[in-house]
């Protein structure tokens, strides 16, 4: 149970919002997120619990048929789905990745697509990572060749989320060839697939990726995989900024995952060192024992406060990346922080599978390198904001 003591004062919506959210995850216990882990399967009943209550499409306007909300609200939703102890890699996608069609899409396509995605088409996978090109987007060798009134894919991706649970997939794939532009972020552009269509011709296959997290991630493989032309998304060649512009929604919603999922550690120490007696007194009198939990707390709050920084920012049409990539960098850290507090706090049972702090530990470690390494926002810092020399 997340503990009211270690909750922020919120605006009174946001708290009201706060309530709701954990009235829901409440039904869903330790017991239950132990055994998502240890069967690998994908909590559909979940999932359809939360589509169906409108929140994955909260960030879609009203106009499109969604619930019109602001990133701090989906901010407070991804926050409190964390603390209770719910992974929110399970669906943030299906949050954040149609903004991509709300900025940048024509028209006829938001009125085309979001609608079906409010009401529960799955647009759940970004298909972006390549093997040989990794974070440098722009070495990627997925070709879209035009074709009249098509466009055929050839390529692969790998690291691909939640394709399995995806009706809809956001492809970022090169349109000219990196040797063929002068700017190295030119020719890449970006398309909105129907999956069902690709998968029923045999032009995409899907090929799951075991990984150590129980995250749900693929391979993708296209084969002369045809899109039509009418969902190619913003300007042919120019998908770069239509990609670099959801990043922003993406850093600030994932740090308050792990703000969320750090204060679930932080939740599950404290509990245990209160009720763990050893030498006759609990063991949350020892300093060795408070020291790191405090510290961890100390700064998973301050992560939270660039956190909704960021997110103020962006809601008021701010489109500086630098409070999102530092709240993402330093909430990544303060819940690895925290989860290697609860770890020592809880000693070798927190090996055991039952107390369900060796899954949610194995998991707090992919923030660091994943959606984009520690190391990357570093140099970004260094070069953007710093003025230093550029280092890759």
């Amino acid at each position: 149970m997340a503990q009211d003591w270690l909750a922020e004062d919120l605006p009174e919506d946001r708290e009201e919002l706060r309530d709701v959210v954990s009235d829901i995850l409440a039904k869903y216990d330790r017991e239950y997120w132990i055994q998502v882990d240890e069967s690998g399967d994908y909590p559909q009943d979940f999932v359809d619990e939360l589509q169906a209550g409108g929140w994955l499409s909260m960030l879609i306007p009203t106009e499109y048929g969604g619930g019109g909300a602001t990133i701090p609200d989906a901010a407070v939703f991804l926050e409190t789905m964390n603390r209770w102890g719910a992974p929110g890699t399970l669906i943030h996608a299906q949050m954040y990745t149609m903004g991509a069609i709300l900025r940048h899409g024509s028209d006829e396509q938001k009125q085309t697509w979001l609608p079906q995605i409010a009401d529960g088409l799955r647009l759940q996978s970004f298909g972006v990572t390549e093997p040989d090109a990794g974070t440098d987007t722009t070495r990627i060798r997925t070709f879209a060749q035009r074709d009249g009134d098509e466009y055929v894919v050839n390529g692969g991706k790998i690291f691909t989320s939640r394709a399995k649970q995806s009706d809809l997939l956001l492809l970022i794939a090169r349109t000219k060839k990196y040797e063929d532009v002068e700017k190295k972020t030119d020719g890449v552009s970006v398309f909105l697939v129907d999956m069902r269509d690709a998968l029923e011709a045999g032009t995409l296959t899907i090929d799951p990726i075991k990984v150590m997290s129980g995250h749900h991630t693929n391979q993708l493989t296209f084969s002369d995989m045809r899109v039509p032309a009418e969902n190619l998304i913003g300007e042919e060649h120019q998908g770069f900024r239509v990609t670099l512009s959801g990043m922003n929604a993406e850093r600030i919603l994932a740090a308050s995952q792990y703000v969320g999922s750090g204060l679930w550690f932080i939740d599950r120490a404290v509990e245990y060192a209160k009720e763990r007696v050893v030498f006759g007194r609990p063991i949350g009198m020892n300093q060795g024992i408070q020291f790191p939990i405090a510290t961890a707390f100390a700064n998973l709050r301050a992560a939270s406060a660039l956190r909704w920084q960021a997110a103020e920012k962006f809601q008021a049409g701010s489109q500086s990346g630098t409070e999102a990539n530092i709240a993402k960098l330093l909430s990544a850290k303060a819940q690895w922080e925290a989860a290697n507090a609860a770890m020592d706090t809880f000693g070798g049972y927190g090996l055991a599978s039952e107390y369900g702090v060796e899954q949610k530990f194995r998991a707090a470690r992919g923030p660091l390198i994943a959606p984009i390494s520690t190391n990357l926002i570093l140099a970004g810092i260094a070069q953007r904001d710093l003025g230093m020399p550029r280092s890759y």
